[in-house]
C-alpha cells in the first residue's frame, strides 16, 4: 500500500500549507483543510511539519498562513517548494535570520 502524502491548509487565503508528512520532489501531495485544490506536486524534497507553498511567492511577498501574514519571501518560491527560513524571513521572529535552516537552532549564540 502506498503511502498517503497529506498537508493541511489552515485558511483559504493561506499560500501555504503544512506538510503532515515527508514529502519527496516529485510526489502527489493531498491537501487537506480549507482549500481551493485537492492536491499539488511537491517541487522539492519538504520535512513532515514544514510549509509548502500553494502557489508561486515572488521574492519580496507575504507569506500567509492562518490567514495572517508570518513572513516575506525573500526569494523566488515555486508552487509545491519547501517554504522555509532558507527562502523566507519571518516577521514574528527578527532572530530568525540567524537561526540554522535545518534545525531552527540559534546560529549567534554561543553554549558552553
Amino acid at each position: 500500500m502506498e503511502k498517503e502524502i497529506t498537508a493541511f491548509q489552515i485558511d483559504l487565503q493561506d499560500n501555504v500549507a503544512t506538510m503532515l508528512s515527508e514529502a519527496k520532489a516529485g510526489e502527489q501531495v493531498r491537501l487537506i483543510g480549507d482549500c481551493h485544490e485537492a492536491g499539488l506536486a511537491a517541487a522539492t524534497d519538504i520535512p513532515t511539519g514544514h510549509k509548502i507553498a500553494l502557489k508561486d511567492i515572488r521574492a519580496g511577498e507575504d507569506i500567509v498562513k492562518y490567514g495572517v501574514v508570518i513572513g516575506r519571501a525573500t526569494a523566488d518560491i515555486p508552487k509545491g517548494s519547501w517554504v522555509h527560513l532558507h527562502v523566507m524571513h519571518s516577521i514574528y521572529d527578527e532572530r530568525s535570520s540567524h537561526l540554522d535552516v535545518k534545525t531552527g537552532a540559534p546560529k549567534d549564540t554561543k553554549y558552553e
